[in-house]
């Protein structure tokens, strides 16, 4: 009869064995964990300090957008300015022609015009259209032969939109049928 029995082998360390060798190997690892958590207390601080920098940085350039945000629109407005100081010395000359203020005028507006649909504006002059309580507001209505029952039949004040937001609603007289006599 055979009898099979497993032995194990249990290996020894190396160097001296006891207590004190446990000891500096705890003391080694705790050297080591220390380092990790120090490592570890550093990318966290790193981390945070990054983050209140981009914070910081984020706010600047949004402050500055706000700032600045119109600086090209209100560059492109300077022509315009330009030309308006100019028609107001040419009014205030002793001989000043009306007829000149008025073609001033004239460029004036053309370029203000020019500008605005540059900028995305479009005049909303609805005379003949239907009345669409979303882009006009109805200042009347006078009884019209002419004119279809609820068409604008006059502007009073021109609508502006931005892109497809409504700026200003057109002030406008609305047609009605005629009363049967």
């Amino acid at each position: 009869m055979s009898d099979n029995i497993e032995t194990e082998i249990i290996e020894q360390p190396e160097g001296p064995v006891g207590p004190e060798a446990e000891i500096a190997a705890l003391k080694a690892q705790l050297v080591e964990a220390e380092a990790k958590v120090a490592a570890a207390r550093d990318a966290q601080l790193r981390g945070a300090a990054e983050a209140e920098n981009t914070r910081r940085r984020l706010e600047r350039d949004a402050d500055s957008t706000r700032k600045y945000a119109s600086e090209k629109l209100l560059g492109d407005l300077l022509a315009i300015t330009d030309s308006l100081e100019l028609g107001i010395k040419a009014s205030e000359a002793p001989d000043a022609q009306v007829q000149a203020l008025v073609e001033g005028m004239q460029l004036t507006y053309r370029q203000l015009m020019a500008f605005m649909e540059k900028n995305g504006v479009r005049t909303v002059d609805p005379i003949g259209e239907a009345f669409n309580p979303d882009a006009h507001q109805a200042m009347t209505m006078v009884e019209s032969a002419d004119v279809a029952p609820n068409h604008v039949m006059a502007v009073m004040q021109k609508g502006y939109k931005l892109h497809e937001r409504l700026l200003r609603p057109a002030m406008v007289v609305v047609a009605k049928a005629p009363a049967q006599s």
